[in-house]
């Protein structure tokens, strides 16, 4: 890659396996929104960040080098060799189908309490509906970051905000039946923040077990958080369009989550949750068996 730096933005050219589509589109992250010139614009470590792609060359707009460094290369997972990974899942006719369609995939390093109280949003929610959740909480009790081409921007509320807030102030929020375990997730992140930011460094089962201690987190949840946030790519997040194509396209029609996280993590093994991206992004694209 080649990187230019210049009036407040960075170039990368000659960029490989990246994909802005298929990277924010895929199911992983609530905070990017498609703007009119086909840029998306979110919001990262409290800093608002603007991604326009040409082709192999990627814009990432309203940054420094110093951003680029502390915050670009991390988040976006530039040190992993996608290539190779697509490589190794690339085990049967339909995963080389699902991995030329969504060729440019990378899963984004995400702070693990945004993620954990993001995917507690997602319970039994559409993506929409959950995009309007976390605004609303960012706008309420986040703080303002900035004004970017004529919209305000939010950082995401600290647990120590969502700890004190009312439950009725977070309902305000259309988080529904949601709201009181936000705000109880909030106070016991206060008290295990450390556990949280350590499952990353402990076994995938460890992890599962313990997240799923807390109220509102379940086996899918639970998954997501460890996959999206925690560096625990032998998972397989099992959701409705997951369940569609491994149903349609590997397995019986009746055949339970549970039987197919397993049937995919024997399969795919330490790389089952990039396999996950590229066959949720195949298979809500093009609607496979709905």
């Amino acid at each position: 890659m080649n990187i230019i730096e210049k009036n407040n933005k960075i170039i990368v050219e000659n960029i490989k396996d990246f994909n802005t589509t298929h990277i924010f589109d895929c199911g992983q992250a609530f905070r990017w929104n498609k703007e009119e010139d086909d840029s998306y614009t979110g919001v990262v470590k409290n800093k608002v960040i603007n991604v326009k792609q040409n082709e192999s060359s990627v814009t990432f707009n309203n940054i420094s080098m110093n951003d680029y460094e502390g915050i670009i290369k991390d988040y976006f997972d530039f040190n992993t060799d996608y290539t190779e990974i697509k490589k190794r899942v690339n085990t049967d006719d339909i995963m080389s189908t699902a991995i030329k369609f969504g060729y440019g995939i990378r899963i984004l390093n995400q702070d693990e309490w945004e993620t954990m109280i993001s995917f507690m949003i997602s319970a039994n929610n559409r993506i929409p509906m959950i995009k309007k959740v976390i605004e609303n909480l960012s706008i309420t009790f986040g703080d303002h970051i900035c004004n970017y081409n004529g919209k305000d921007y939010y950082s995401f509320p600290t647990a120590e905000k969502l700890s004190a807030a009312p439950v009725d102030k977070i309902l305000e929020c259309k988080a529904g039946f949601r709201a009181p375990r936000i705000k109880e997730a909030a106070q016991r992140f206060l008290k295990e923040k450390d556990i949280i930011y350590n499952v990353k460094n402990t076994s995938y089962n460890e992890g599962l077990n313990y997240l799923k201690t807390y109220n509102g987190i379940g086996d899918k949840v639970a998954n997501c958080i460890l996959l999206f946030s925690m560096k625990q790519f032998d998972t397989f997040p099992v959701d409705v369009w997951v369940r569609r194509v491994m149903q349609t396209l590997y397995v019986d029609k009746n055949t339970k989550d549970a039987d197919i996280q397993k049937f995919a993590e024997n399969k795919f093994g330490k790389l089952s949750g990039y396999a996950q991206q590229y066959l949720f992004y195949y298979a809500r694209e093009n609607e496979i068996g709905k």
